[in-house]
């Protein structure tokens, strides 16, 4: 089986369309998505229908829950709550309800499958090693896949040491067996690693493979859209700079 894993659309449907065409195109049998459907970009419904068609499982992030009023954004940044605030006035009915659906995490074919982290499935950030190591050591996964910060890497734990590995775009890369893995899989609409192509993961169960793919998109297109509902400016700057 392969399966097509991504994360971190936040309403860039630009960057969305390119990765399902890719997925479209690709031997790939089941679509997850680990959260964040809306927040930052100009497109949330158009974003939810088109996953809410293809994607199963899929999980609640923290904008998702911030932008259906489950999540008070107190902690975000000033240009993130003006996001919020602009998604919770352009959501549908119809959004709306398929989002308030949406689970914290899914154990799901052998995999745990969340978007901030196993011990907190929505909001913790693993970005480092003791974070890492405390989340290994949380709960008894193999392999489990996240989001949220939207920056690919990979960490894998021995029984004794965690390490951290990068993703190189492109390229599968073997996950050995004995070990325990936890791989970011990056995001759709706004990397955040230096590089602005969109990213997901592909995971390969027979030849126990993942492999992290980026893609071009008109990123010009959607800095055009934000600014046309007034989204806020380093919202979209950032967009050309993966950050």
């Amino acid at each position: 089986m392969r399966y097509a894993i991504l994360s971190d659309v936040h309403a860039n449907r630009d960057a969305l369309d390119r990765v399902l065409a890719d997925i479209a195109a690709a031997s790939i049998d089941c679509v997850a998505c680990l959260g964040d459907f809306v927040g930052y970009g100009p497109e949330p419904n158009e974003c939810v229908e088109r996953l809410r068609e293809v994607a199963s499982p899929a999980l609640a992030g923290n904008h998702d829950l911030a932008a259906i009023g489950a999540f008070d954004p107190v902690g975000f940044n000033l240009f993130a709550r003006v996001a919020v605030e602009w998604t919770k006035a352009a959501l549908t009915d119809a959004s709306r309800r398929y989002l308030e659906t949406l689970p914290a995490r899914a154990d799901w074919e052998g995999l745990l499958l969340v978007h901030g982290s196993p011990r907190q499935p929505v909001h913790e950030y693993l970005l480092d090693l003791e974070a890492a190591d405390d989340n290994f050591r949380a709960e008894p996964f193999s392999i489990c896949f996240f989001g949220h910060s939207h920056y690919p890497i990979w960490f894998v734990h021995d029984g004794i040491r965690t390490r951290m590995r990068s993703l190189p775009p492109n390229q599968p890369v073997q996950l050995e067996s004995g070990y325990r893995h936890m791989v970011n899989v990056g995001s759709v609409g706004q990397p955040r690693d230096g590089d602005p192509r969109s990213g997901f993961v592909v995971y390969d169960t027979e030849n126990r493979t993942v492999e992290l793919r980026r893609l071009t998109y008109s990123v010009e297109a959607v800095q055009a859209k934000m600014q046309a509902v007034d989204l806020p400016r380093p919202l979209w700057e950032r967009l050309a700079e993966g950050r």
